[in-house]
């Protein structure tokens, strides 16, 4: 998640959190971004600094990404934002079955949802696209994106 706009970059669905390979998420995200994080902070799992390493390696070590492991839910570094949305996804997998199934689109809806419809108090009414600057308009936003979606992109030459 971007800390400023709170845009929800990438995600994966995970039996566990310490033993789980999350290099393909970290190399989604550095995919969908475009680019690499100047500061990324995660928790003190240790399967998320070998993932981090092989997703953020770069040749010049003076332009490489800064890993913050270290971090609580207080004090001058902490990952309260993405902790959050964790509780909101968690309550939401509490009340619906087949959330955990690799092909279950109901983590992408919610990423749809988090990022382009719900507006949040913390970015003063808000979505995380609209922060980011993307806007969708229409009076309904859950249309207007299905039907963007559904549009056929131009045949190439």
């Amino acid at each position: 998640m971007d800390d400023e706009t709170r845009f929800w970059i990438a995600k994966e669905v995970a039996d566990t959190k310490y033993t789980a390979d999350v290099t393909p998420l970290f190399k989604e995200g550095k995919k969908f971004a475009g680019k690499v994080p100047h500061t990324f902070i995660t928790d003190g799992a240790f399967n998320f600094e070998s993932a981090f390493r092989t997703a953020y390696r770069r040749e010049n070590e003076a332009l490489m990404t800064q890993h913050i492991r270290h971090v609580r839910m207080s004090g001058d570094l902490n990952n309260n934002k993405m902790e959050r949305m964790n509780g909101e996804i968690r309550d939401r997998e509490k009340t619906v079955r087949g959330v955990k199934k690799p092909d279950s689109p109901l983590i992408d809806g919610y990423q749809i949802f988090h990022n382009y419809i719900r507006p949040h108090m913390a970015l003063d009414g808000q979505t995380p696209a609209e922060k980011a600057g993307i806007v969708v308009k229409g009076r309904n936003r859950w249309v207007t994106i299905i039907q963007n979606a559904s549009v056929k992109a131009p045949a190439s030459s």
